[in-house]
């Protein structure tokens, strides 16, 4: 039901295409053929919009973006804003409802309803607006939407093994995802309990949501901790399920007691890495999907030609591994040294 009213939302959003979604700043670029028109160094305007903003995962996106717009030949607009929550499909509907209404050129999105937003994708590229994904993508994924996006299924198997040995191969284990029922979500938990089951004496003793919340990752964690006082280690499917996590154990004055191994690489991550608090972290290339999105976008509307999503590349970081270059380039991206 909550889909079907969704649907029903989008089919009349044109009517309320005029509204400003999220304090956007959009500028009008001429009906979404403006880089087709001006050949190859015309002027494009682009509009680059994440599952949500102030998180540390999507900043760095954004500095990818940003840093792909710089360098791209001829001139390049981009423009960034996104919703609060990445649960909040409504208001990201509308974010990028008003961008195709503006008249953009490009836009460079993660969904957050592969359903719902597939109808977006579908009504933008109807006005000629060339679409491209990062992160996540849409169901379906049309053939001509390239998605630059990490398998996370093949990212999680690498969490797997290491938590395991660092318990000895036995013992009770924790699971907080962040959003169950999204594909990002699942991508992530169903492997891991999956593969973890290779190991007969580790035990899953509970699966909570911190429905991508600081406090409630906190919360479930605590509640966790008082059902389970033996338990030996965490999993946690994203930043601030494993922030939330990470606090209940130091909390519970059970630092080294507890393995927790996660998802993403912000910085309160790393330094809780750094302390023994989290054994390792599973990355991602937040720079270089912002990057090769806008890349993308810029290509297509320049020529015309169909590109190639792919994917960006995980990372296991411990606090072996940390001071290599590679992964300090992916921790502290910059223009001038990309980790691509």
């Amino acid at each position: 039901m909550r889909r079907q009213m969704l649907v029903v939302l989008l089919a009349a959003s044109l009517a309320l295409g005029a509204a400003v979604a999220c304090g956007a700043q959009v500028r009008e670029s001429g009906g979404g053929q403006g880089g087709n028109q001006g050949g190859e160094k015309g002027p494009i305007q682009l509009a680059v919009v994440p599952r949500a903003i102030g998180f540390s995962f999507w900043n760095q996106v954004r500095l990818g973006a940003q840093c792909a717009a710089k360098k791209a030949a001829g001139e390049v607009e981009m423009q960034w804003d996104g919703t609060t929550s990445e649960a909040d499909v409504n208001g990201q509907v509308s974010l990028l409802q008003n961008f195709i209404q503006q008249g953009v050129d490009g836009l460079v999105y993660s969904s957050i309803d592969e359903k719902v937003d597939a109808n977006v994708t579908k009504q933008a590229q109807q006005q000629g607006t060339t679409v491209v994904n990062i992160n996540t993508g849409t169901d379906p994924q049309p053939k001509n939407v390239p998605l630059f996006t990490t398998d996370q299924v093949a990212a999680t198997k690498k969490a797997v093994d290491p938590l395991a040995k660092a318990i000895g191969e036995e013992g009770k284990v924790a699971v907080i995802e962040f959003q169950p029922g999204l594909p990002a979500n699942e991508q992530r938990v169903n492997p891991f309990i999956k593969r973890l089951k290779q190991y007969p004496n580790i035990e899953i003793v509970a699966e909570q949501s911190s429905q991508s919340d600081y406090n409630k990752a906190l919360q479930v964690t605590e509640d966790i901790l008082t059902a389970n006082p033996d338990l030996d280690a965490i999993f946690a499917a994203n930043e601030p399920s494993v922030l939330g996590a990470a606090e209940a154990v130091r909390g519970a004055h059970k630092v080294g007691d507890i393995v927790i191994v996660g998802w993403d690489a912000s910085a309160e991550e790393v330094k809780a890495l750094k302390a023994g608090v989290i054994r390792a972290l599973v990355a991602q290339n937040p720079f270089k999907m912002g990057y090769e999105g806008v890349n993308a976008a810029v290509e297509i509307i320049r020529t015309g030609k169909n590109v190639e999503g792919e994917d960006t590349g995980s990372f296991l970081i411990t606090k072996d591994n940390i001071e290599d270059p590679t992964i300090q380039a992916v921790l502290s991206p910059n223009c001038d040294n990309p980790p691509l």
